[in-house]
């Protein structure tokens, strides 16, 4: 393996690490403040710390060539497109995680792995046999992580379902955005204008006090600048050399990480039910990444 490509995977699995863990800090920030009010303040941070990337990336000039690069306001509605939708995604994930705990969030917010190809159907793309038989094991997997007694799933577990499919609809958006423009600044104005939004539902829906953000102001600034600020930074940095499929196999270790961090940090435990839910889930989500695909026989001319 080439050293960038070893680079690359140090990233992504740092990536991993980081966005796992950050389940715990959403998961204990719930004690000091409200979901909304808590990603609008995480997600500002998370902003502001790209600020000098940027700067950076102002100064260096144009990444793409003027034919392919976006004009300034296509690249303003991409941003404010994908920052709704990450929005939609964040928020439902984090009334979520007041109900559930950071393992169980982690785990079935990865399931965004296998609803990528499914969507994908909307624009075209099949999901072949893998996403098929992927989904089939993760489904099985989530009954016996979160169904309950009466067939229902946890109201908690219900939001963080309804979020991973959001978090597939980014996933698609960002393929379609990211090679339109440049990935810092298309990061910092989604991250800004999803600031944005949870702070006028914050505002809507939720008490907001100075001394309820400075009580909490560890796992906000950690989830600020750590989960989004960093890890996207790194990843941004890492698929340039690493492939898509690894890429994507390694992110999904997040659950993993989740788990852990939730049993050492906030001293959450699983039932042996659970447990295997979870490795049917993590199982399910590898097999549609690297279940093979038949390729296209090219038609010679």
């Amino acid at each position: 393996m080439q050293p960038r490509a070893i680079k690359a995977n140090i990233f992504l699995l740092i990536t991993a690490i980081v966005w796992g863990t950050g389940f715990v800090a959403q998961r204990s920030g719930m004690d000091y403040v409200g979901p909304m009010i808590f990603n609008a303040v995480r997600f500002a941070i998370g902003a502001l710390s790209l600020v000098p990337l940027v700067i950076w990336s102002s100064r260096r000039g144009p990444t793409l060539p003027p034919g392919e690069a976006a004009s300034r306001g296509f690249a303003l509605r991409g941003a404010m497109i994908a920052g709704t939708i990450l929005f939609l995604g964040v928020a439902l994930q984090q009334i979520g995680l007041v109900h559930t705990t950071a393992a169980k969030g982690g785990f079935i917010t990865g399931l965004y792995v296998v609803f990528v190809p499914f969507l994908g159907l909307l624009i075209g793309q099949r999901p072949g046999l893998g996403g098929a038989l992927g989904a089939a094991v993760a489904a099985a997997g989530l009954y016996l992580l979160s169904v309950t007694a009466d067939f229902s799933l946890a109201p908690g577990d219900s939001w963080v379902l309804v979020s991973a499919v959001f978090w597939a609809v980014h996933v698609l958006t960002l393929g379609w955005l990211s090679p339109k423009m440049d990935c810092i600044k298309l990061a910092f104005g989604q991250f800004a204008f999803c600031s944005l939004l949870h702070f006028i539902a914050a505002f809507l829906t939720e008490e907001v006090t100075i001394a309820s953000l400075q009580a909490g102001w560890f796992p906000i600034v950690y989830g600020g600048i750590m989960p989004v600020g960093v890890a996207y930074t790194l990843q941004v940095v890492a698929q340039k050399d690493a492939a898509p499929t690894h890429a994507a196999v390694i992110l999904s270790l997040e659950a993993v990480f989740a788990a852990l961090g939730g049993w050492l940090i906030l001293g959450e435990s699983m039932s042996g039910r659970g447990l295997f839910g979870c490795a049917l889930m993590l199982c399910g989500m590898l097999v549609a990444q690297l279940w093979p695909t038949k390729q296209r026989p090219t038609e010679t001319v």
